[in-house]
């Protein structure tokens, strides 16, 4: 048994290293919609026992990311219209609400925000888009929180994983998408500095929306 000093110590439980490590395939497309996950290939791929992976993949059903099937495995769910329809307009009840009440703008999170769309054009450049994606959310999130809700903060927390799903699909399936996504933070952030609410929300409104085009199949 190693001493609590040591590296091995530290390493988190089995079924939060198996948690982690579905999450992070599903979120990053890795095991995409309509895979078909085993215990054995994930206890396998993990070092770990199968108890562990059946307590991650319980986890991860009730997160919705996944549905298991009794001596089969577990199927990765594809992200439906529907939810992409439900996500969007959580998110414009929340964003254009945290828009407006975010101007005047602290120069704290002016700042904030320039740093993460200046690390987002990089991601963009080096082609990560999983890394954009979550920087992306970042840069919302970042404005939701300046309005100094915890209520509203937490929910848009739980949006934060789909987000983060449809982000890097949508990255995949439409590559000139992360242009105008730059190009809309810069708006966005222009409309905070500049104090102009109104223009900050329709902003805003523009660019969450988009979205629900996509859901509704009006874009490819």
């Amino acid at each position: 048994m190693s001493s609590p000093g040591t590296l091995t110590a530290k390493q988190p439980p089995a079924a939060d290293r198996v948690y982690t490590h579905v999450k992070r395939g599903v979120l990053e497309r890795r095991y995409e919609g309509g895979t078909l996950l085993t215990e054995g290939e994930l206890a396998e791929a993990v070092g770990v026992s199968r108890t562990p992976v059946r307590e991650a993949l319980l986890r991860l059903e009730v997160e919705g990311l996944i549905r298991l099937y009794p001596k089969k495995g577990a199927l990765v769910l594809p992200v439906s219209a529907q939810e992409i329809a439900d996500v969007v307009e959580t998110r414009l009840l929340v964003e254009e609400h945290a828009a407006r009440k975010a101007v005047p703008a602290p120069a704290g999170l002016v700042e904030r925000l320039e740093e993460l769309l200046a690390r987002q054009k990089q991601q963009a450049a080096d082609g990560d888009l999983a890394g954009a994606a979550v920087t992306d959310r970042c840069f919302h999130a970042e404005i939701v929180r300046s309005g100094g809700n915890e209520i509203l903060s937490r929910l848009y927390d739980q949006l934060r994983d789909r987000q983060l799903r449809m982000g890097v699909a949508i990255m995949h399936s439409h590559p000139d998408r992360i242009a105008k996504t730059l190009v809309e933070h810069e708006e966005i952030l222009e409309a905070l500095r500049s104090g102009d609410a109104e223009a900050a929300v329709g902003i805003v409104r523009r660019h969450v929306g988009w979205f629900s085009h996509l859901a509704r199949g009006e874009v490819r």
